[in-house]
């Protein structure tokens, strides 16, 4: 029988919330500013994706598709040193893998080497651009400081003519690396360092996968991005916070260069993620010195890695919609992501059993001859794959499965063969058992799932005293137990090697900086960064100073390999399946590593969150020695939770609110005093999201007027559909100010009343007869078309209506 893998209730990928950049984007639609929503993705293809890109790929292509937009996959090349195939074609299988259809927006920043040079040449013919010729060490010199205006170059004055004569040479190959970079000629004065005439082209002879030798210059970061961006199209440019400086070049760059339409950066609160790190350069260390087995171990934070893991995509979309947009950087928790892959796991995983440590069971009848007690011999019995979850008594016959698919009830239950040899864990057997122990004993009885209740009679040892073999007798299901234990049949077992993963690291931010700890050296470049390019973080610092830092801080328990059996039932099933194994967590064969005749399946995550529980004791064995000095706390690492906070947390995710919402405001004192005057009902959860997403920095100043009991009305008015998401944002930060009810401003302005289905019909044709000769283009082909009437109507409905319905609406009527 074949376990069928029932469907979890969300499958379609969740939507971003509303944030400070879908107000943007809803604003300029009304206004008609561009035709359609363009966003872009932009890796480099210099490593492999890791968890840390979900978010922003979730938020770049998700909100394009939910204003009827259009995103696109960018490889950003340009900067030649460990770009290759592998990682840009890993990159987008990895994407694909995820959910995301780019379509023919596929594009690669180094096809566009010669425009960028040709817009680098219209620079200097402007004069805002120039050639120079001092070393690193003194352009950072002359650069000065936050307090100290900059130096001009000997060179800053050299005349249009001087300049495109050297940068022809420098393109021709005439100088060796590093005897001239271009410049951007901005201000040396400005208090953003950032336009302090920064490096726009430098030097660098190295082999390109794409363009071979082709180029001996190559663009930098803060030149090519936003050229990219308007060659593209791309109308939203979004990126993380780190890049809120460089804004200001972008926006010097489309001025000077006169791009119309031009696009706009955008930054977000980064998001990191506890227990894990990012740089690819670390993560190449753990792969060189032998700490993990490859981009794709399991332990690994890179895409391809969770998919070995056997992670679902749908699971990582749901944590990428958990973690919300902001303007704050944000450590999340990495029980929040775990927790995604649990709840996604737990609607598609039948359960089997499968013993990790085997210890022979022998069953004996009451004169003590080796049977079963259920009759002559073996027997099979008849086992659900969801023994709680499966929804019977359905009129056509078929069993719910608790996802909602629906199979046929043979399909729902295996055969799992029952003889007089068993085998089960060896911790459910204990010779001495301590207070409060609750399986089998000598003398004892406990459950065998699904099988009856068995007594343990007597035991075999080794000569080290190891308990070798219980003998047993059935008692039927009359007797009492203590407790409940799984097994497996000794004679129709598979045996199979299993791998149990955990967290690689054993601290919450293992690239945490410690001024007194030699792993600081780490983050202290000897190198000019603009020199390089724009993944500062890749440049190596020396293997002594990584050795010193993160990598004292690894797991030692981050894979357990265990010997054992699994129930046989598995041999018939897909070998993408994904299973509960009861009592030991979710399971999955290997890709790679298993086989039909050596089964070797990974634990993809635990039944719960022991980690907190479990932990000291991984500490303690990995502790540093009694002399060494003690790292000093950061300020930036979240403190364990305490047994309070976790209560607070369980209140808070019970009245409604997202766990990563929940955690925020069980750290922040002056958070979690604001949200308990919430209504606890079902507007709480977009209160606790408000008070986290929108409220925070003023509630934390002290600044903030309203009361959380006043919002409740608000987020009733946005949950039906009264307010839209705009109008609710500007409300709550006007009562934030003022102390004024929301409801009242609502009422007063008349700002309530979002479309009902006729009204936005009426503004859709409306817009439509109003635009023939745009309608026979849409119809012809000219999708792009979209954004235009999604505008259109925003405008014509004064921003009352949602814009998902906008374009449900538009797609239906235009047929």
């Amino acid at each position: 029988m074949t376990a069928p893998e029932s469907t979890p209730p969300a499958s379609n990928t969740p939507r971003v919330a509303p944030n400070f950049i879908t107000e943007i984007i809803e604003r300029d639609l009304r206004m008609g500013k561009y035709p359609q929503v363009v966003t872009r993705f932009p890796p480099e293809p210099n490593g492999y994706l890791h968890l840390g890109h979900t978010f922003a790929s979730f938020l770049d292509f998700q909100t394009a598709l939910q204003y009827g937009g259009r995103y696109h996959l960018r490889l950003d090349d340009t900067n030649p040193a460990g770009e290759s195939v592998e990682y840009a074609q890993g990159i987008q299988d990895d994407l694909r893998w995820l959910g995301w259809d780019w379509g023919e927006n596929l594009y690669y920043a180094s096809d566009n080497f010669g425009r960028y040079y040709a817009y680098a040449e219209q620079l200097v013919r402007q004069g805002d651009a120039y050639v120079d010729s001092v070393s690193g060490a003194e352009m950072a010199r002359l650069r000065g400081d936050a307090r100290t205006p900059g130096t001009p170059s000997a060179y800053r004055d050299r005349t249009p003519d001087e300049n495109l004569d050297l940068l022809r040479r420098m393109r021709a190959g005439e100088f060796e690396d590093g005897a001239h970079v271009l410049r951007g000629k901005i201000d040396l004065a400005s208090p953003n360092m950032k336009l302090r005439d920064p490096v726009l082209y430098r030097i660098l002879r190295a082999h390109h996968y794409r363009q071979g030798d082709a180029w001996c210059i190559y663009p930098m970061y803060d030149f090519q991005h936003p050229l990219q961006d308007a060659i593209e199209g791309v109308t939203h440019s979004m990126c993380s916070l780190e890049f809120v400086d460089n804004r200001a070049i972008y926006d010097w760059l489309m001025e000077r260069l006169n791009f119309d339409p031009r696009p706009h950066q955008y930054e977000f609160g980064r998001r990191g993620l506890e227990y894990t790190i990012t740089s690819k350069r670390k993560l190449r260390a753990l792969i060189e010195g032998g700490h993990v087995g490859g981009w794709d171990d399991p332990r690994m934070p890179t895409l391809r890695a969770q998919q070995r893991l056997g992670v679902t995509p749908e699971a990582v979309r749901a944590f990428a919609a958990q973690i919300g947009v902001s303007r704050t950087n944000r450590t999340v928790d990495l029980a929040i992501y775990e927790n995604a892959v649990r709840d996604d796991l737990n609607w598609r995983a039948p359960r089997v059993m499968a013993v990790l440590d085997p210890l022979p069971v022998t069953l004996l009848n009451e004169t003590g001859l080796n049977e079963t007690g259920l009759g002559a011999g073996a027997t099979t019995l008849t086992l659900p794959y969801w023994p709680h979850d499966v929804v019977r008594d359905s009129p056509d016959g078929l069993v719910g499965l608790p996802g909602g698919g629906r199979v046929a009830p043979e399909a729902a239950v295996r055969g799992v063969p029952f003889g007089a040899e068993l085998y089960i864990e060896r911790e459910d057997f204990s010779a001495d058992p301590p207070r409060g122990y609750k399986r089998l004993t000598p003398g004892g009885t406990v459950r065998l799932r699904g099988a009856g209740i068995i007594r343990a009679e007597r035991f075999d040892t080794d000569e080290a005293g190891n308990v070798t073999r219980v003998y047993a007798t059935p008692l039927g299901e009359d007797a009492k137990a203590g407790g409940v234990v799984h097994w497996v049949d000794a004679a129709t077992a598979l045996p199979a090697e299993f791998r149990l993963y955990d967290r690689l690291f054993r601290v919450a931010n293992p690239e945490g900086e410690n001024p007194e700890d030699p792993a600081s050296e780490l983050v202290a470049p000897d190198f000019d960064p603009e020199q390089i390019g724009h993944e500062v973080e890749e440049i190596p610092t020396g293997e002594t100073a990584a050795e010193a830092g993160f990598l004292r801080f690894l797991n030692p328990e981050s894979l357990r390999v265990t010997h054992g059996y699994v129930e046989a039932s598995v041999a018939h099933d897909p070998a993408d399946t994904r299973y509960q194994f009861e009592r030991q967590g979710y399971f999955w064969r290997d890709p790679r590593d298993s086989r039909e005749d050596a089964l070797v399946f990974g634990r993809i995550i635990t039944l719960k969150d022991t980690w907190g529980t479990q932990k000291p004791e991984v500490a303690q064995k990995a502790a540093p020695k009694k002399d060494a000095k003690p790292a000093a706390p950061k300020k930036d690492v979240p403190a364990a939770l305490s047994p309070e906070q976790e209560t607070e947390i369980a209140r808070l995710t019970a009245l409604g609110a997202a766990e990563a919402d929940a955690r925020t405001l069980a750290r922040d004192e002056a958070l979690l005093a604001f949200v308990r005057g919430a209504a606890p009902d079902a507007t709480f959860a977009q209160v606790a999201s408000w008070t986290v997403n929108d409220l925070a920095p003023g509630l934390r100043a002290g600044e903030v007027k309203v009361a959380a009991a006043d919002l409740a009305p608000l987020a009733a008015l946005l949950a039906s559909g009264g307010v839209t998401s705009r109008v609710a944002r500007d409300v709550l930060a006007r009562a934030a100010a003022s102390g004024e009810a929301p409801a009242a401003i609502v009422e007063r302005e008349n700002l309530a009343g979002g479309l009902g289905e006729d009204a936005l019909g009426n503004a859709v044709q409306e817009v439509l007869s109003a635009n023939p000769d745009k309608v026979a283009a849409y119809r012809g082909g000219r999708t792009a078309l979209m954004g235009f009437f999604t505008g259109q109507v925003m405008r014509a409905t004064g921003g009352k209506a949602d814009p998902g319905a906008v374009v449900a609406a538009l797609t239906a009527a235009l047929g």
